[in-house]
């Protein structure tokens, strides 16, 4: 009788509430009511705070996501235009040869006629780096400031320094080494440097081929390009694809090659519980069901197809205007739930965009707690079967 008791016991907890039993995760019915939960203020006073958002996969959802742009480089600095003509910086490395038009002068050799020879009419200064107050020395012309001048005016100011101490002097002033007119390539590529612009004007595509290419797959490479106080990451792929974010560079600009290979999570009652890889530009939420193994028959909930997610200022104050979570700089927690009971959700499936990181969560169905119920009410009850066999058959025998 004590061992009945204690069974009958047992079956009571577990008909009392489901959360007892092994789950992988919160039912539909769960996601939708703890969106919010009670926050005690004091003893007596509480009150109810949002946790996150639930939206229903609709048209107009999938169209507002569609404009969920990542960054661009064309959008974000709007530069179609050439490089600017390059100039001496700071740092450069620079030779000056300077010619005159007679020989015996400052910077051309004397006249020998037993040689038969005029002499040379031309001298090199040796390469020699712009000082930080932007100068650089000339003989018998002192310093010159040729920092953010063009190599066409240094050679002019330099010559006209030397107007009546050489002989009508003519200049040619060359930058050895750049420092400033570079942009600086570094991360997945195969050598990492300085990256010197030319006159015509260099693409970034450009610079990066200079660099000699990219070492990692292309669909897991991502751009970032910081210039001034600016940063910001276009996939490869985009930059491949899109020829506006094939934007020119310019001096001083870093760019940084970063394999980052983008995934989703998988988890629930699905065919694979597993982190799935897919390529940079994303997928949609048809083929990341198909690439997690789809729905499992006979544990899967239709209608509790989840995709957690962050999402940006912009996108979450359109999509909840008066949440309390939604401030501007703070990414929102949304849960979007598409219910696949109706046909026209297989429709949806195909154009809601699945980003970097999303978790795809489908619930186990109600039924399945129930089974599970039953199959421990029978693990339960069959040791009590066995022994209340036993004791009938023990008193039988006494009798």
């Amino acid at each position: 009788m004590t061992l009945w008791r204690a069974s009958v016991l047992s079956i009571a907890a577990v008909v009392a509430g489901c959360s007892y039993l092994p789950n992988v995760g919160p039912s539909a019915d769960d996601v939708i009511s703890q969106q919010t939960t009670v926050v005690p203020d004091s003893f007596f006073d509480q009150h109810i705070e949002q946790r996150y958002e639930i939206v229903d996969i609709t048209p107009p959802v999938i169209e507002l996501l569609h404009h969920r742009a990542p960054d661009s480089f064309s959008a974000r600095f709007g530069d179609y235009r050439p490089s600017v003509a390059p100039t001496i910086g700071i740092g450069d490395s620079v030779a000056v040869t300077i010619w005159e038009a007679g020989a015996g002068g400052l910077f051309s050799a004397p006249l020998v006629t037993d040689r038969f020879s005029t002499g040379s009419k031309s001298a090199t200064i040796p390469d020699q780096a712009v000082n930080p107050d932007g100068t650089i020395t000339v003989p018998y012309a002192g310093h010159i400031h040729v920092a953010g001048q063009s190599v066409e005016t240094a050679q002019r100011l330099i010559e006209r320094a030397l107007q009546g101490k050489a002989i009508e002097p003519q200049v040619l002033v060359t930058i050895i080494k750049p420092i400033a007119n570079t942009v600086t390539v570094t991360g997945e590529v195969t050598s990492g440097a300085r990256i010197p612009l030319s006159n015509k004007g260099d693409r970034l595509l450009d610079i990066i081929a200079a660099a000699g290419g990219v070492r990692a797959p292309v669909h897991e490479t991502f751009v970032r390009l910081t210039r001034g106080l600016e940063t910001i990451s276009v996939p490869l792929d985009k930059v491949l694809a899109d020829p506006r974010e094939n934007i020119f560079m310019r001096p001083g600009d870093i760019l940084t090659l970063v394999r980052d290979p983008q995934f989703f999570l998988a988890y629930g009652a699905t065919g694979l519980n597993a982190e799935v890889p897919f390529q940079a530009d994303g997928i949609s939420l048809s083929r990341a069901l198909a690439k997690a193994g789809g729905l499992q028959d006979f544990r899967s909930d239709a209608a509790g197809v989840f995709i957690f997610r962050y999402e940006p200022y912009f996108v979450a104050r359109s999509l909840r205007p008066g949440s309390p979570l939604v401030a501007p700089g703070q990414l929102t927690p949304v849960v979007y739930r598409l219910d696949l009971h109706s046909a026209n959700a297989l429709f949806l499936s195909q154009s809601f965009p699945i980003f970097n990181k999303d978790v795809l969560y489908v619930s186990n169905a109600p039924f399945v707690d129930l089974q599970k119920a039953l199959s421990l009410f029978n693990t339960v009850l069959s040791p009590v079967g066995s022994v209340a066999g036993t004791g009938a058959g023990v008193a039988t025998t006494v009798k």
